[in-house]
């Protein structure tokens, strides 16, 4: 009897606005809102309700595919399943509980809070994301991880260190990536250069890539038939022989990229599940019975989606999806992101101290809950100070500078696409909170950004550069907010953008205090009171309504804006705070499910 595990990697693009956390409408995924919603619907939700069907065709049972199955999911991605599909949200959570009463540990596996590189970050960065995957995976499945996928199983030896320092006892890599792995599939034992130890599995590369890329998920009874091996003796050996047949895919494979997949899925789980020759289980079980005890080496760095170690997410490799294309781009928007990352760290550090104490401890301990909520203050909840509105916008900046990393901008062939996008997004978001901090220093941000990015415009090819909507730098202007440095009022500083009406003397919007009143000013200069000390012809007046808004204000809203959010309730009823709200709640369309009834025509006379 030889153990068999079927691991499946859960993950979608981080695609919410960075300002409404809500993602636009995306036209290209009709007859569904946007691409996260068309795969959840044909590949979540069918493999947590798989059918299993008969010799003649019809459904004889329905499982839950993931509760027989190893997996892991993305942070952003189930964040996104609590809010629009809990149901699947949920059956995730109780397969992982399910596979823990049935083989004695859990099928599912931690993930970093973000996708990104992990070898391409710092030490600092590197701890911060586990942290965050791991706060993430116990608040949602109640239990700490034996297990942490990486992201583009993307490695070397400190981000081993990292996740043997915060108690993970395994991950599972491709078959390059490993040097002197044990025969038969067996776990090794790697011990990193301070000293800790994890156990390294290795998947098997051909069986995932017939899976993924062949066609053995067009039979299930053959998928199980590979899997348990023929070879195998006919009755079955009740002794454990130690051998490990893993595999290792995307999760949209079952259901999105081969449709029926989750069918396929769920009719080879059922014929292992009552094979005698083989043991269904995860890597957590198979890890308790035989631990890791042969020392491996790694190719550091290295992941499972490029043959040059991380070279696809910083320089034109040659890994593309596409024949024919060139992605000089990539260095520069690669140089790009690092600056950001670079200024807004010291900028944080910086300033982080006067407001947080230990600025690092503190942002580590943000996505972990114990510094409240993220979202939009409560209606009502008195403004806060300026020291709450300084250490939040710091915080808020440092996880969109992780987001700004996400390895999806890089992994794709064209510049244009939607995936560069998001980091753009992000780190327009980053200089904007980074100027309610030092506005000096946030303009000094974007232009150096822009400078870097003026190198990816020119790395394109001709016809890309004569198209501006192509060009990275032109997006990342037509991304960028037209706020002002600082905005008008703290109270929504971490919750939407907002301008004010420019001031004719100075030639830059007054700088405006708690109470929404312009002071005049535009150096942002505040005696004891809260106001300004300066002294200016350009007062604004109290707003008619007292909603803790500047005078006149209004949603900023470029090209790049989502156009489908817009306040449906009664403008006469609706204060500009609450219509802000109801924008990112009324925004999200779901697809007609049902024809629109037929307009009858009278009889002709």
């Amino acid at each position: 009897m030889h153990s068999v595990v079927i691991h499946a990697h859960f993950y979608q693009p981080p695609r919410e606005d960075p300002w409404f956390e809500e993602i636009e409408r995306e036209p290209d995924a009709e007859p569904y809102h946007d691409w996260t919603a068309r795969v959840a619907a044909e590949s979540y939700r069918g493999v947590v309700a798989a059918r299993v069907l008969d010799g003649e065709g019809r459904i004889r049972r329905v499982v839950n595919a993931l509760a027989y199955t190893s997996f892991d999911v993305g942070p952003s991605l189930l964040a996104w399943l609590a809010r629009r599909m809990p149901t699947v949200h949920d059956a995730i959570v109780a397969a992982d509980r399910e596979s823990r009463a049935r083989v004695g540990h859990g099928n599912a596996l931690a993930h970093p809070y973000d996708h990104v590189v992990l070898p391409l970050l710092g030490r600092r960065d590197k701890v911060t994301t586990v942290r965050w995957g791991i706060a993430d995976f116990v608040r949602r499945f109640g239990r700490a991880p034996e297990g942490m996928w990486l992201p583009e199983t993307g490695v070397d030896d400190e981000t081993l260190d990292v996740l043997a320092e915060q108690g993970i006892r395994f991950t599972v890599l491709a078959g390059h990536q490993v040097t002197d792995a044990p025969p038969d599939g067996a776990p090794g034992l790697y011990t990193t250069a301070s000293g800790r130890e994890i156990a390294l599995f290795v998947y098997d590369g051909k069986r995932s890539a017939d899976v993924a890329f062949g066609g053995l998920l067009r039979d299930g009874r053959r998928m199980a038939e590979q899997l348990a091996e023929e070879t195998a003796p006919a009755d079955g050996d009740s002794a454990d022989s130690g051998r490990l047949v893993a595999i290792a895919t995307d999760g949209e494979t079952y259901g999105h990229h081969h449709r029926f997949g989750d069918m396929a899925l769920a009719a080879a789980v059922d014929i292992l599940e009552r094979d005698r020759r083989v043991r269904l289980e995860n890597f957590a079980a198979y890890l308790a019975r035989h631990p890791a005890t042969r020392p491996v080496g790694i190719v550091a760095p290295s992941a499972w989606s490029c043959g040059h170690g991380v070279d696809r997410w910083r320089l034109d490799c040659g890994c593309r999806v596409e024949p024919g294309t060139q992605q000089r781009w990539r260095a520069p928007l690669r140089e790009a992101v690092d600056g950001l990352t670079a200024d807004a760290h010291a900028l944080f550090e910086r300033e982080g101290p006067a407001v947080l104490g230990d600025p690092w401890a503190a942002r580590d301990r943000y996505e972990a809950g114990e510094n409240g909520e993220r979202g939009p203050l409560p209606r009502g909840a008195p403004t806060p100070d300026a020291s709450e509105v300084r250490a939040r916008a710091l915080l808020e900046m440092e996880r969109h500078v992780l987001r700004a990393n996400t390895s999806c901008a890089w992994f794709f062939d064209d510049l244009a696409r939607p995936e560069p996008r998001i980091v753009l997004r992000a780190a327009a978001r980053v200089i904007e909170l980074a100027g309610l901090v030092d506005a000096d220093a946030a303009r000094e941000m974007e232009r150096r950004l822009l400078e870097r990015l003026a190198r990816a415009r020119r790395a394109t090819t001709p016809a890309r550069e004569r198209a501006a909507t192509s060009t990275c730098a032109a997006r990342a202007r037509r991304v960028r907010p037209r706020s002002a440095w600082p905005p008008a009022t703290p109270r929504f500083a971490a919750s939407a953008p907002t301008r004010t009406r420019s001031c004719p003397r100075h030639g830059r919007p007054p700088c405006t205090d708690s109470t929404g009143i312009s002071c005049g000013s535009s150096s942002g200069a505040r005696g004891a009171s809260g106001r300004s000390t300066c002294s200016s012809t350009c007062r604004g007046s109290r707003p008619a309504r007292s909603t803790g808004a500047p005078a006149s204000p209004r949603l900023v809203r470029s090209r790049w804006s989502p156009r489908s959010i817009r306040c449906r309730a009664a403008r006469s009823r609706c204060g500009w705070r609450t219509s802000i709200r109801a924008r990112s709640r009324c925004s999200y369309d779901r697809p007609r499910t049902t024809a629109p009834p037929r307009r009858r025509r009278s009889a002709p006379r």
